[in-house]
């Protein structure tokens, strides 16, 4: 069976400069759920021209837009870039450049052309989880992605919550504590009565 070898992280893009190289339908996924995953992220674009609804998503949060066709100019300070024209060697002039400059890059549908993916998402306040198919179907992410936001209750932010406020009370070393924690959150990931077969 094939291994997905990917490591997950979270990326603080609030503090990363992130460039999107393109302005159609793709960019403006892309955008779209940067965006809603990290309102505050740091991006700006680049393509010849955009879509009006990107336009309008990306003057509502003061994204920087450059109406021009891609230069490595555009790389300058940048942490992370995602391509996505409709035209391969551009994608791909953007990543042999990404690569020089040691920029993490993502060319959306091109998966030998990527550094990191960007995979299904669940956010239900401080509770984040990411699901990743390793590039082989997105399709099944978005079905994964809904049945998390139906299986994780609404009050799991309340319950983070809670957990750090009596994290901080606890007494003893490192290893206490997280003996100590684990025995209290024992019940969230136990079966119910039933739920064997």
């Amino acid at each position: 069976m094939e291994r997905n070898e990917l490591y997950p992280i979270f990326l603080k893009v609030s503090q990363l400069q992130v460039l999107i190289v393109g302005g159609g339908n793709v960019a403006e996924e892309k955008l779209t759920f940067l965006l809603k995953s990290s309102p505050n992220a740091q991006v700006e674009m680049v393509a010849p021209m955009f879509r009006e609804a990107t336009v309008q998503l990306a003057e509502k949060f003061n994204i920087p837009m450059h109406t021009d066709v891609y230069h490595p100019k555009y790389l300058e300070g940048k942490h992370m870039v995602i391509a996505t024209t409709d035209h391969v060697p551009v994608n791909e002039q953007v990543y042999k450049d990404c690569r020089a400059e040691q920029i993490l890059v993502n060319v959306a549908d091109n998966p030998p052309f990527c550094d990191f993916y960007m995979g299904g998402i669940v956010t239900k306040g401080n509770v984040k989880v990411a699901i990743s198919t390793n590039g082989k179907s997105p399709t099944t992410a978005k079905r994964l992605r809904q049945f998390f936001e139906d299986v994780i209750p609404e009050n799991i932010d309340d319950l983070v919550k809670n957990l750090n406020e009596y994290r901080k009370s606890i007494k003893g070393n490192f290893e206490e504590k997280v003996a100590t924690l684990n025995e209290f959150t024992k019940g969230l990931v136990q079966k119910k009565e039933g739920d064997e077969n």
